[in-house]
């Protein structure tokens, strides 16, 4: 299997040595970001838009998209839901890499700190064939950008809160012609100690710090290539919230090592991006905060991926893409060994913009990975622009996620025989613009099969089968006003989701899905001062299958304002939660109500 991996990946380059020049102005490390935005339904924060949410990755997608996402409490364990699914079928992909977990097969949002980055992107639906396994509901990606001709610049950032909450940012780039350097580091910190005293609620034991560092080189060889390398390292630190002094408190922590290095080739008919990858996960659980550690593990992947994209004519292309990863893992407290896992993946695409009107692309991938069967996964997308003011979007595809290593080793209950998930979707937009209003609807359908689920076996025991099916379907519609007039700008999005996630068994809502979201971000700039205004709605989500507990719908809205002092120097103000409104993600554990934060930023 081996061999044919590395053949497929060198295909990819035998072209090049013949190839004709091109000029590369910017290195976007994941270079597919921008090529499935033209059909799939995407949203981008960029630096500006995370500093308004910069408490938590939480914060920002939960005010900013239409993510669900589920807290246990403001700091601790979080994970996110794209149109009815789980936070295991939604990928996390940094720098166009998968990282989710190989063994729990999902990203903590609490562990992955928005001012690490330059831009969050958001892709709706299912994208398995370019990113992987998990990618069903939706994708977050998380990344940096490296460019050139740009000189020095360097920002500082520092944000303090209510509740002994602190988060600041150092940050320097240095580009000339040749050369891009990108270094980063940040820091978060609070004692998170809020009441809900409504509810005789303590957030006892909430404590958490993150540090993260960044370093991001690139450097241009000629006009055609390049070699990049992008590093992290991150380490963290959360307290378990306890709901009495006399119970025992608990903490968690986490230290990642990320690592791509990669050379790109473009030219006037063949681009290329070659990548070299290693990620760490280490993670320690203390049952008692006072004694060593009570489980853990070790998670370690090796990555080799070519992307190699290659024009036969001036408006069609083929891309393929290919990828190996070998993954090891060793476990403690968990019954989980030292298993290895080995991966190929191979996808072809076919992309023709040659009408005006219509575009389109036709993709298909088929993993090879030891062990298990995998299913061939397959994607249709097309665009068409009826006239200036009007264009659709159909995206059809068919999507997988692996079992993890937990699903499969966790001692006593892993099951090795369970089968990938698989999920057949479509989704068809319709995007209209007048003026300064674009308004977008999209309505979308999967069934999900064999999906995962652990059940209880014996009074102590769980473990997991392929037993659901899943129709998960609705509708989501955004309006976004932007306007320019003399000096003032407005900008506003009004966004509504309404989502159905039925187990076909039981005939009910699964859990943790609300059927209603409403999202409203508006941004007021005129000459040096601004104003922004973020409020979602959230409604009933049931906390089981059976549509018997929930917890109730609710409102949040923030205030901010922030002045430009001058060029350098800007001040900013936020009052989260400003109708204290009682609230819960999740059962039990309530949210913070009214809390303020100040913060300043430096450019120089």
């Amino acid at each position: 299997m081996m061999k044919r991996t590395f053949a497929f990946f060198f295909i990819g380059l035998i072209g090049q040595v013949s190839a004709q020049e091109s000029l590369i102005d910017t290195v976007f490390i994941d270079n597919q970001f921008s090529k499935v935005s033209k059909t799939a339904k995407i949203s981008n924060l960029n630096s500006d838009k995370i500093l308004e949410n910069s408490t938590s990755l939480s914060d920002l997608l939960r005010f900013q998209s239409n993510i669900y996402i589920k807290e246990n409490g403001r700091g601790a364990t979080s994970s996110p839901g794209f149109r009815g699914t789980t936070a295991q079928q939604t990928a996390f992909v940094w720098n166009g890499i998968n990282i989710n977990s190989i063994f729990l097969g999902q990203g903590d949002v609490n562990n992955m700190n928005p001012l690490s980055y330059e831009n969050v992107g958001i892709k709706f639906g299912g994208g398995s064939v370019i990113y992987g396994s998990s990618a069903i509901g939706g994708s977050i990606h998380l990344n940096n950008i490296l460019d050139f001709d740009k000189g020095f610049s360097g920002t500082l950032f520092s944000e303090y809160g209510s509740f002994g909450t602190s988060n600041s940012l150092a940050q320097a780039k240095f580009s000339n012609g040749n050369f891009s350097f990108n270094v980063n580091i940040n820091h978060s910190r609070s004692e998170n100690d809020y009441e809900v005293p409504q509810r005789k609620f303590i957030n006892r034991n909430g404590e958490y710090q993150n540090t993260s560092f960044n370093l991001g080189l690139a450097y241009k060889i000629n006009p055609n290539n390049e070699f990049y390398w992008q590093s992290q390292l991150y380490d963290s630190e959360q307290h378990y919230p306890v709901f009495s002094e006399n119970q025992t408190k608990t903490k968690y922590q986490v230290q990642t090592f990320r690592s791509l290095a990669g050379w790109k080739f473009n030219s006037k008919s063949i681009k290329n991006n070659f990548k070299l990858a290693y990620l760490e996960d280490n993670f320690q659980y203390f049952g008692d905060i006072n004694k060593t550690k009570t489980s853990g593990g070790t998670g370690k992947q090796y990555i080799i991926k070519n992307d190699f994209d290659l024009l036969v004519s001036k408006n069609s292309s083929f891309n393929l893409i290919t990828e190996y990863q070998y993954n090891e893992a060793e476990g403690f407290g968990s019954g989980i060994k030292t298993p290895k896992r080995n991966l190929g993946s191979f996808s072809l695409l076919y992309r023709n913009s040659q009408s005006e009107k219509f575009y389109w692309e036709l993709g298909a991938k088929q993993e090879i990975v030891e062990d298990y069967k995998s299913p061939f996964l397959f994607s249709a997308s097309g665009k068409y622009t009826i006239n200036n003011w009007y264009q659709t979007t159909l995206n059809i595809s068919r999507n997988f996620r692996a079992p993890t290593f937990n699903d499969l080793y966790w001692q006593p209950g892993g099951n090795p025989d369970l089968k990938p998930e698989t999920s057949n979707q479509v989704e068809m937009s319709h995007n209209f613009s007048y003026k300064n209003f674009k308004l977008g609807i999209t309505p979308y359908y999967m069934h999900i099969v064999d999906e995962i689920v652990w059940n209880q076996a014996t009074s102590t025991i769980w473990t997991p089968k392929n037993i659901s099916k899943v129709d998960s379907y609705g509708l989501e519609a955004n309006l976004t006003f932007d306007k320019n007039f003399e000096r003032h700008h407005i900008f506003s999005n009004l966004s509504y989701t309404y989502s159905r996630s039925v187990d076909l068994e039981t005939k009910k809502q699964l859990r943790y899905v609300p059927k209603q979201r409403v999202n409203f971000n508006a941004n007021y700039e005129y000459s040096f001062i601004g104003f922004f205004v973020q409020a979602f709605y959230n409604g009933k989500t049931y906390t089981d299958n059976t549509e018997n507990n929930f917890v109730k719908e609710y409102m949040i809205l923030n205030l901010g304002t922030l002045a430009k002092i001058s060029s350098k120097v800007q001040l900013g103000f936020k009052v989260n939660n400003i109708t204290n409104q009682i609230y819960q993600t999740v059962d039990y554990y309530f949210m913070p109500q009214r809390n303020y934060a100040v913060n300043l930023k430096l450019n120089f």
